[in-house]
This record gives C-alpha cells, structure tokens and sequence, in this order.
C-alpha cells in the first residue's frame, strides 16, 4: 500500500465463491464497527475495512461537510477517488475480485459517491441510510449493477425524499436499485440485516 493509503482491517476470504465486501462506516465509526454486520451478512467473504480519513471534533469520517445534511461536494469528489484507489490497491494486495461496498450512513453516502464516479470500483452496493452525495453528479453508466438501498421511515437525518432521489439518480444511471423504506429511524434494524444477507445471497448466487 502506498503512504496515502486508509487505516484499515482486512479479513480473508473462509469460503470459496463469497463476494468480497467493502465495509464503509458511519460517522464517528471505525475500521472495526462493521466487521460484525459484514460477517452477519455473508459469512465467508473476505472484508477489507478501511478507516475514514477526515476528524470532525475527533469522529472519523469519510469526507467533510459543512453542516447536518450539507456535503463539502469538492472534498466529497476527491475522498470518493481515493477511496477508490485504495480500493484498487488492496484488490491487488490481496487478490481480490471487485467488492460489494456495504456502508452506514457517512460511509453509504461515500460508496454511492464512488458508485457515480469510478464505478468499477465496486460489483454493487448495499446502502445503509444513504443520502445523495453530489447535486450535479456526472453521467454515469451503472449498467446492470445491482445496488440495495435501504431507508428508514423515521429517520431523522435523511429526509425520505432524498433518499427517493438518490434511489431514481441510481436507477437513471442503469443500476439494478432495490429501495426498501422500513420501519426506522436512523440506526440499523434486524429488517436491515435480513434484507441485506438475503441480497447478498441472491448477488453471489447470480455471480457463480
């Protein structure tokens, strides 16, 4: 790894055929908070677990914003490219296919930035309470990519009509978008972790 590279936690692969998955964390989160929910969701997949490189009041994050909702959108294109090319890095470190980003909240909204910017970083995406990381993103082709996106109801943080355009943006683009709002606020439900290894099991099962 280069000296630009993330902090992070790589577990490998137990299981032949498992996708790899990204594990993206929420704010204040780690390159440990995730390993948990990866391991929930697709037993056997290697997890590559990077720490987000921006301290808000000492909270790791994936890229700065300017306040609850509103994105610094020039550091959000610019954390999204390097987090793909540490991507890229660990997949050669590693020997790794193409992984599916699983992120919560400031890291969902990062794996969708990747996803709009250097979509061959990632197979697909399951987002966590993800919002839309860029007001004029570029033209994307996310043809076929299949991408899950789970909302809560109640969440008091990303307002449902956010999460609605961001699921439209995808979909626009030729991504494969499931959207799912459930009945939540912000944090993570058993729903989510159902739905989610469900998914993943349908992904790997179309990949082999």
């Amino acid at each position: 790894m280069t000296e630009n590279s993330f902090i992070h936690r790589f577990e490998p692969a137990t299981s032949a055929g498992s996708s790899p998955l990204l594990l993206l964390h929420g704010t204040g989160g780690d390159e440990n908070d995730l390993l948990g929910l990866g391991k929930m969701i697709s037993p056997g997949s290697a997890l590559l677990s990077p720490r987000g490189r921006v301290l808000e009041h000492g909270m790791p994050r994936f890229f700065r914003r300017l306040t609850e909702g509103v994105f610094d959108e020039d550091d959000v294109r610019r954390r999204a490219l390097e987090l793909g090319d540490f991507v890229a890095e660990a997949r050669q470190r590693y020997g790794l296919a193409a992984p599916v980003a699983v992120g919560f909240s400031n890291g969902a909204n990062i794996a969708a930035a990747l996803l709009l910017l250097k979509p061959d970083a990632l197979a697909g995406a399951i987002l966590l309470r993800a919002m839309v990381p860029l007001s004029d993103p570029p033209k994307v082709n996310l043809a076929g990519k299949p991408i899950l996106l789970l909302s809560g109801q109640a969440d008091p943080i990303v307002p449902a009509s956010n999460s609605a355009r961001l699921a439209s943006l995808l979909s626009e683009a030729g991504a494969q978008v499931g959207h799912k709002v459930l009945p939540a606020g912000h944090q993570l439900s058993q729903a989510d972790l159902t739905l989610a290894r469900d998914w993943i099991g349908k992904f790997a099962a179309e990949v082999a």
